[in-house]
């Protein structure tokens, strides 16, 4: 493959010297030196060059009827960097075709280097974009050992890690490895969970490693070689084609030369007998052995492993071993830097650059290298040629090429995709035809750890690249919906993540309603409840002027009876959609309610107590059995906590409160107290009540039959007193609507038991005269009536 590199040269140099328009009929010549893929044979044949003699002496020049003008080449970055140094003492034009060694762009280091390949300084960014295309995040990179190696593979490692791509392993090989030190670092590749292995090398140190590779069976890595390695000559050689299969690289618009493909393929060492490198090639294309006394003899001089050649072998036959003009673009950059420097010479000699016009005999190297820099002009093949500040011809796109060995042979270079990155990044594939190194059928993964889903959040692992990292499981009431999520969202306030995370859901509104066979059955209760009071209430109030009626201290009977109704009206207040001003009545109405109701109780039976109490008519405790004692003293009781009502408005009232936080999913619509103070005072308040009652009701338990009702108030407060007490617990350890329920359920159950000693009116008022007559009658003990 090196050798259509020289093919190309000639092929170049002919058509200027055949075209007597160009270059004033001026004869181009050249001299070619093999550098070996060595620094030292490149800079001894530059110097052979320079000093015009067969030996290498410095700062010493034989003159010669032809002048030298320039130098092509070479295609190794390191053979160019130490002939640029020396050339560029002498301001000589060296062009080269294959050295894409970004520090080569310093033009203060290496005036008079120029290139027709694209630098090498926008091959991290060119990788960066094709591992971001298929997703490869965790590689490894092969780089030489040596000078410009290790400064380039470090900007190139920081370069792909500034674009997000993590590096797992970084290796360096050099072609002065023991076969032990090649062994270690293929361990390192083989252990490393990287799929994807870069390249970023140059053939010298390439062709050894690859050898131990294919020995130790290494062929479950994807290689991605730099654009130097994928136009090297590396790919002919057919023992390395197993491993090399499917890798995927750089590379370079190739522009096709009209005619090469002909001289290609019509060469023959007797046209060009001076040429000692065409022997070598049919040599070693053609696996045959030149014969020195007769050209035309095939016997086999090592008992049919060898033959020896004619010359008439037919190249087209090399074609699977590349030789072609489409398998590198080095050809047609070689191609590129002849004509160059040809248009430089030009335009120095015809005056078409505005400078003053030099004559033939004026020419030195030195003056011609403004002239090269300046060149606009274009080739026969129709490519521009132009040098941008750094001695660059520019570029505005690359390719991917995936090369393939194919079965009988057949190798080829499938492009798949085209890159540009001015003045956007882009990469277009427009060919899926792949074929995977390491085996692989499908795109393969190359990740240190998989993709986390949405629903997730990428956590770093500690010491690990950023590449490395664990997936946790979004917190509750947050959300990712991306993949690769490096955080969680919150959802809004009535919405909640959903179980995979990766969204939000309308929350369920929860709260105690009538619909529900829970709150429909608390509801009828409550109003079943209330119709008992009621109907007693109706009964009352339509015989009020009764003597029953009127016995019974008909105005706290009608607040006794109002106020049951109240007790059993709030629970419904406690059902349905809690708004602010539902939270404040029902905590209002329920405790004013139930004190009026005790505070009514309390009065009955005081009354009982201390009527039975008098043994003499004339006692000074007569003026204390006045219905007005006992209105006075439900209103200042009721008056107590409606002021504690009212301080509990004013300073922190009920309200309305959505609970998101204590069921996933659901908001607990529900009424917080406000101030625990203020509630706690209006409950310990009722129980001091009840309790007092109680006491009342206990010693008033003795009186004669008729007028024993102190045993329902005892039961009553004893039902009121375990509801409460039972009810603090169970309040305490339920949520949302039960917890209401409990409440609901508190306040029915007390009511009732209220209610239990109330159905002591229902008999008075269903038979009023036997009642009428034995409440206003004398009473044996005391010989007064007594009123309630």
């Amino acid at each position: 493959m090196c050798y259509l590199h020289v093919l190309a040269m000639v092929f170049a140099i002919n058509e200027i010297n055949e075209n007597v328009e160009f270059l004033q009929n001026l004869t181009v010549g050249y001299r070619i030196y093999d550098s070996c893929f060595n620094e030292m044979q490149a800079v001894a044949g530059a110097l052979q060059i320079l000093s015009g003699t067969d030996k290498a002496i410095p700062n010493y020049r034989c003159e010669s009827k032809s002048k030298m003008v320039g130098f092509i080449g070479d295609l190794q970055s390191l053979s160019s960097v130490a002939v640029a140094r020396i050339l560029g003492l002498y301001r000589i034009p060296q062009i080269s075709f294959g050295s894409a060694l970004s520090d080569l762009s310093n033009k203060i280091n290496f005036p008079s280097f120029l290139r027709t390949i694209l630098s090498d300084k926008l091959q991290p960014v060119y990788f960066s974009i094709l591992m971001i295309r298929f997703n490869w995040t965790w590689i490894g990179i092969v780089a030489s050992d040596n000078d410009f190696g290790l400064y380039d593979s470090e900007l190139l490692r920081k370069d792909i890690e500034a674009s997000g791509i993590c590096v797992a392993f970084f290796v360096r090989i050099s072609a002065q490895h023991t076969r032990d030190q090649t062994l270690s670092v293929l361990q390192v590749i083989r252990k490393s969970t990287a799929t994807v292995v870069l390249l970023y090398c140059s053939l010298p140190e390439l062709i050894p490693f690859m050898q131990i590779a294919t020995e130790e069976n290494l062929t479950d890595k994807v290689w991605i070689a730099s654009g130097s390695v994928m136009s090297s000559p590396i790919f002919t050689y057919k023992q390395l084609w197993r491993i090399l299969n499917g890798t995927i690289g750089l590379n370079f618009p190739i522009t096709l030369i009209p005619g090469f493909e002909k001289f290609m393929y019509t060469i023959n060492p007797s046209l060009y007998p001076k040429d000692i490198y065409m022997k070598s090639f049919w040599e070693a294309g053609f696996g045959c052995l030149w014969h020195e006394g007769n050209l035309n003899v095939t016997e086999n001089p090592d008992n049919g492993t060898m033959l020896y050649c004619t010359g008439q072998e037919n190249l087209k036959f090399l074609i699977n071993q590349g030789y072609h003009e489409d398998i590198t673009p080095f050809a047609s950059f070689a191609y590129n830097a002849v004509y160059s420097l040809a248009h430089g010479i030009n335009n120095m000699i015809s005056c078409r650059s505005g400078s003053p016009c030099l004559g033939l005999r004026t020419l030195e190297p030195w003056k011609i290298l403004p002239y090269v820099k300046h060149i606009k002009a274009k080739t026969p093949a129709g490519q521009e040629l132009s040098f941008d500040k750094n001695g660059e011809q520019l570029y505005d796109s690359v390719l991917y090429v995936n090369w393939q060995a194919l079965p009988e042979d057949v190798i080829r270079s499938l492009i798949f995709a085209i890159v540009r990155v001015f003045p956007e990044r882009y990469i277009s594939t427009f060919n899926d035809t792949y074929i995977w190194s390491g085996g692989y059928t499908e795109v393969p993964t190359s990740l240190c750890t998989a993709s986390c889903p949405p629903g997730y959040r990428k956590a770093p692992q500690k010491g690990q690249p950023v590449c490395c990292f664990d997936c946790i499981l979004c917190s509750e009431d947050e959300f990712s919906n991306e993949t690769d999520s490096t955080s969680c969202k919150k959802c809004p306030e009535d919405m909640w993540a959903n179980e995979e995370h990766n969204g939000c859901w309308m929350r369920t509104l929860e709260y105690l309603t009538f619909n529900e066979a829970l709150g429909g059955t608390l509801a009828t209760l409550s109003v079943v409840g209330f119709l008992f009071p009621l109907s007693i209430l109706t009964i009352f109030i339509k015989n009020s002027e009764t003597p029953v009626v009127k016995a019974n201290n008909r105005n706290l009977s009608y607040l006794l009876l109002l106020s049951l109704f109240f007790c059993y009206l709030c629970a419904l207040l406690f059902i349905g959609h809690p708004v602010t001003i539902t939270c404040i009545l029902r905590q209002f109405i329920f405790g004013i309610s139930f004190v009026m109701c005790i505070s009514c109780v309390l009065g009955k039976t005081i009354m009982v107590v201390i009527a039975f109490n008098l043994t003499r008519p004339k006692s000074s405790g007569r003026m204390w059995l006045n219905s007005q004692v006992t209105n006075t003293l439900v209103l200042v009781c009721t008056a107590i906590q409606v002021i504690i009502c009212a301080g509990w408005l004013a300073h922190s009232p009920p309200f309305q409160y959505n609970d998101m936080k204590s069921k996933s999913g659901t908001i607990v619509m529900e009424c917080k107290k406000g101030s625990p103070i203020a509630y706690s005072c209006t409950m310990g308040y009722m129980g001091i009540l009840a309790t007092l009652s109680f006491v009342v009701a206990y010693f008033a338990r003795k009186l004669p039959g008729s007028f024993n009702e102190a045993k329902l108030i005892t039961f009553s407060m004893l039902i009121f007193g375990a509801v409460w007490i039972s009810f603090i617990p169970a309040y305490l350890s339920t949520i949302g609507k039960y917890m209401v329920a409990v409440e609901v359920f508190a306040i029915l159950s007390s009511s009732s038991g209220l209610l239990a000693w109330g159905l002591f009116y229902y008999p008075l008022s269903n038979d009023q005269e036997c009642h009428s007559k034995m409440l206003t009658s004398p009473s044996p003990l005391t010989g007064f009536k007594i009123a309630f």
